[in-house]
């Protein structure tokens, strides 16, 4: 009796699971490749990409013909744009932060934070290449200096003062940043 039951079960349930599995179609030939092209438009600046990582090479002095002055500052001297005065500073918009010089893909906004220092503030980089540090002694301090890991321009600098779960805070000058919000 038993093995009738199953033998109907059997006959009763093998086509249902065939027509599932009919109803499944492979989508074949409909895969779409897409390719991100530079969303940020700097003519006069033949090494921004916001795809290419390739490191940069580039002599002040050329930097200092494709720069315009206030960039050029604070990334190839160093400067620092007085705080609270950046376009950034205080934005809270989702999206990307690219090196204002070369393009490179820096920070991304879910790991921006309100710092209250008067400047953009971030937990951590995009990926561990992205940025870079040195030693920065000057001004009489001991710091350490933040710098795009593509082009090696002046970002800000680097603190152990953050938010968890890193614990660092990257004090970033926004005259060093281009921001490309996220689409909807």
């Amino acid at each position: 009796m038993k093995t009738k039951t199953h033998f109907f079960s059997i006959c009763f349930l093998l086509p249902l699971f065939i027509l599932q599995a009919c109803g499944q179609t492979a989508k074949k030939g409909t895969s779409k490749v897409t390719t991100m092209e530079n969303k940020i438009s700097k003519p006069g600046n033949p090494y921004y990409s916001n795809t290419d990582t390739t490191k940069l090479i580039v002599s002040n002095a050329e930097w200092k013909k494709v720069l315009p002055e206030d960039v050029y500052d604070v990334m190839r001297n160093a400067d620092t744009e007085r705080p609270f005065t950046g376009k950034y500073w205080n934005t809270d918009e989702k999206g990307t932060y690219y090196c204002a010089s070369c393009g490179n893909k820096l920070f991304r906004s879910g790991a921006k934070f309100a710092s209250s220092c008067g400047w953009p503030s971030f937990f951590e980089q995009d990926n561990k290449k992205s940025v870079v540090y040195k030693n920065d002694n000057s001004l009489g301090m001991e710091r350490i200096e933040a710098l795009c890991g593509r082009c090696n321009g002046h970002l800000g600098h680097l603190f152990d003062d953050g938010p968890e779960p890193t614990g660092k805070r990257y004090c970033m000058n926004s005259i060093a940043l281009d921001f490309i919000p996220d689409t909807k």
